[in-house]
């Protein structure tokens, strides 16, 4: 298997604490999306989309675990029930709002990604499918129910040798 970045995620994030968790709860947040010129061509069209899916690579990731205590929730949980990005491959996938298509360069609101990060690819956000009307969402429901803000720890960031947790 072989990916290639596509481009560059800008935001005003340089450290996980204090990142929004989700694209839900990062209210006026602004960045900027810069792919590469030479796949700058597949951005034509995409201008009419009110938002895209960034698909990425969570770089600063720590170490894949099988099993973490995600934010929000103080339970051990099994890495695949969350969304905690130390995953076995550490893909991340957020839904931004596209404000502006200026040539290479996508500007966008609601980031929940730090600056710097690795874009592996953009895909259309299709209201009529991707949105779906379900029922439960496991554990989150508890956790999850009227909150307007989360945002993130350090607990997940890749460790350099000898620093503390």
């Amino acid at each position: 298997m072989k990916l290639t970045p596509i481009g560059i995620i800008h935001s005003p994030y340089t450290e996980p604490a204090g990142t929004p968790i989700q694209p839900t709860v990062a209210h006026g947040a602004e960045g900027t999306v810069e792919v590469f010129p030479e796949f700058a061509e597949g951005l034509q069209d995409l201008e009419g989309f009110e938002r895209i899916w960034l698909i990425y690579w969570f770089d600063r990731a720590a170490p894949a675990r099988l099993r973490v205590v995600p934010f929000l929730d103080p339970v051990e949980r099994g890495i695949f029930a969350t969304r905690a990005p130390c995953r076995p491959n550490p893909i991340g996938l957020s839904a931004v709002r596209l404000l502006k298509v200026e040539g290479n360069r996508l500007r966008i609101a609601e980031v929940d990604i730090l600056e710097g990060t690795p874009l592996l690819d953009i895909k259309p956000y299709a209201p009529a499918l991707d949105h779906f009307s379900i029922a439960r969402a496991g554990w989150l429901e508890k956790v999850w129910a009227g909150r307007e803000t989360a945002v993130a720890d350090a607990r997940f960031a890749r460790r350099e040798k000898g620093e503390k947790e």
